[in-house]
């Protein structure tokens, strides 16, 4: 068994443990060290800066690359809202996949979605008055740098608020944001398994803050 920890990442938070920029004498941003206090988990997959809702951290190298791996396809759904009244042809494009700068999508599922009860977003959405705006649900096997935005736009919807409500099986349900709780994950077993965190092949690993 390998323990999985479940996050509710607030928006402007780095998904990670230290902000490197605050080196340079900017401003720290909040990051993971704010929020956890567990030692010895990292980030299976990243979330954006300006992007909400689950993030799976874990101690377990073979779980973190279950989740992170792009070879394993892992679904991830998104609740989007974006500028304007997505319509039936932008829906259809996401579903059949888009052109981005770095290739086509892979086939997405995307359906429209009723504004949903979720918490306020500090600072909110900027409102106008001339200007409506809509949810959609997304859910794409794939992890490019800013796909889904990059994705809402090119079918001419920019995204105003992006939330990751699922990842696989796993989903941010009754967590407010800078919440978490832990469950237990049944690996099959695997011979030569490397156990350290961080080397599932899709990058470093993930910065953490070291505690005195």
């Amino acid at each position: 068994m390998a323990e999985l920890i479940l996050f509710n990442k607030p928006f402007q938070v780095l998904s990670q443990f230290t902000d490197d920029r605050a080196d340079g004498g900017d401003s720290p941003r909040a990051t993971l060290a704010d929020y956890l206090r567990i030692p010895s988990v990292y980030p299976a997959g990243r979330l954006d800066y300006d992007s909400e809702g689950l993030l799976l951290l874990t101690a377990d190298g073979a779980l973190q690359h279950r989740i992170a791996s792009p070879a394993l396809k892992m679904a991830k759904t998104y609740w989007v809202q974006v500028e304007g009244e997505v319509s039936d042809d932008a829906l259809k494009k996401l579903s059949e996949g888009v052109t981005l700068k770095d290739g086509q999508t892979r086939p997405a599922k995307a359906s429209r979605l009723q504004s949903p009860a979720i918490w306020q977003r500090v600072p909110p959405v900027r409102h106008r008055d001339t200007v409506p705006t809509s949810w959609l649900e997304l859910t794409i096997t794939e992890g490019r740098n800013r796909q889904v935005r990059r994705m809402t736009a090119a079918v001419g919807f920019p995204t105003l608020r992006l939330i990751r409500y699922r990842i696989g099986d796993w989903t941010l349900e009754g967590l407010k944001p800078g919440d978490y709780r832990t469950v237990a994950v049944n690996l099959p077993a695997r011979p030569n398994t490397q156990s350290r965190p961080g080397r599932s092949g899709t990058g470093a690993r993930a910065r953490r803050t070291r505690k005195p």
